[in-house]
């Protein structure tokens, strides 16, 4: 769904994103989830929780790390926005670029849909906290395959 040079794309439109705001943004994609945590009753939801913290993406200078997280066997997105952004824009927008992402995935347009959703993202942080002079890149922008 998601082949090499389709993470190399999106690796590049993080990089893009990230230069019109001070924000970071991390993409992790999972096959699925192991055996362990399906009968712990782990959802998507733990689990990009979990993601968000494994990556530091809560440790940003602003608090303003985005993970967008995708659970392939589901084909379900979660997006988990660090305090400094998130009480700017609250639970709605996240859950609205999600419904747009897996809606581009109902169609088969995974890479497409990822792109969509990352300038969804670009504008609210932009809006929120748009780039300085200094726009230093805390995190790595190469997407994640867990």
């Amino acid at each position: 769904m998601l082949p090499a040079d389709a993470l190399k794309r999106i690796e590049d439109a993080i990089g893009r994103s990230e230069n019109t705001h001070r924000g970071e943004i991390r993409f992790a994609v999972e096959v699925d989830l192991n055996a362990i945590q399906i009968l712990r009753g782990v959802s998507p939801r733990d689990r990009a929780l979990d993601v968000f913290s494994q990556l530091k993406v809560w440790d940003t200078e602003e608090n303003t790390g985005v993970l967008i997280y995708l659970l392939l066997a589901d084909r379900q997105i979660e997006i988990v926005a660090d305090r400094g952004i998130h009480k700017k824009v609250g639970d709605e927008a996240w859950i609205n670029i999600a419904n747009h992402i897996e809606s581009a995935f109902r169609a088969g347009r995974y890479e497409d849909g990822v792109i969509k959703g990352l300038e969804e993202v670009t504008k609210l942080l932009s809006t929120h906290f748009p780039a300085k002079a200094e726009n230093r890149d805390e995190l790595s922008n190469k997407p994640v395959v867990l």
